[in-house]
Parts: structure tokens; sequence; C-alpha cells
């Protein structure tokens, strides 16, 4: 089944942030963060997942992919980025599919509908970073023609 691929609507985001929060768990590094030192300043890892997406809906282009369902159109998938238009430079922050859904091939199209937005916006170019832990998300990359051009640790200490 095909997702119908659109704009967000504002209406939207606290759906969408649950649905990103909920396909992240298993491999956010904020989550490894909290079971290593505890919540940051108080905030665990969904509540600065909740401020990190806050920025993401005010600055990001928001797309969603809807599945048909039985009482209307269902929220599948997730992905927001930007572009540097001077550069024709896009950049694909995240990319997320409801659970419910996952394993059905919806990250490609979700994916490749991305790259499809920002090629029409003026994009010759995409980048996009993945944890080296995030298995199904780096054999997605690599199976559709990305290259990794570098990796980066993530460093953190408590200041005494």
């Amino acid at each position: 089944m095909a997702l119908h691929i659109r704009p967000a609507h504002p209406a939207e985001f606290p759906q969408l942030e649950q649905m990103v929060v909920e396909s992240f768990e298993p491999i956010t590094w904020f989550k490894k963060l909290d079971e290593t030192y505890g919540p940051v300043d108080g905030k665990n890892w969904r509540d600065r997942w909740h401020y990190r997406l806050g920025k993401v809906f005010a600055t990001q282009t928001i797309l969603v992919g809807e599945l048909p369902g039985n009482t209307g159109p269902q929220l599948a998938a997730f992905a927001s980025g930007s572009l540097e238009r001077e550069t024709r430079l896009a950049y694909l922050d995240l990319l997320a599919i409801d659970p419910r859904f996952q394993r059905r091939g919806l990250g490609r199209e979700m994916l490749r509908a991305v790259m499809q937005y920002f090629q029409r916006e003026g994009a010759v170019h995409l980048r996009l970073d993945c944890l080296t832990t995030n298995e199904a998300g780096n054999n997605l990359y690599r199976s559709e023609g990305f290259e990794e051009v570098a990796r980066s640790i993530h460093w953190f200490i408590k200041i005494p």
C-alpha cells in the first residue's frame, strides 16, 4: 500500500511527536544517556525529545505519509529536514515510521519521497546522520545509494 505524502498540519504536531518518540525509543542515545547518568537537569529523555521536536516543528519542513484506514487516513510516516538554498544541499534530520507500520517498506518510500521533495525545491545533494547502532537505518541508506563520508562520536560528562 502506497503512502500519500503531504506537508504536515500544525494541529498534527502532538500526534507526530508521539509517533517520532515511539519510533526512536529503541535507538535514541537520549535514553542511553538517562540509563547511565539519570535525567539531565531533571529532564528525562522523552522531555528532551519534546524540546528537540519543538525546534524541529518551528524551523524545518515537515512531511507526513498517510495510509488509508477504516475511519480515514492514518499518519504512518514522518520526515523533517531543511534546504540550504545557497549550496543546494538538503538535510534530512528525522525519518520515523509509526511502530505499528514498520518493516513494510514505508521507510524506503518516505525516504524517496523526501529526496523527490527536496529535488523539486532545488536540492542537488541530500545529507543525513545516522547512529552506527541503527542497523535498519544504515542498511536502508546504504541500499539507496548513500555513501558514508564521516563518523562522529557523542561525548558526555557531568561537569563537577
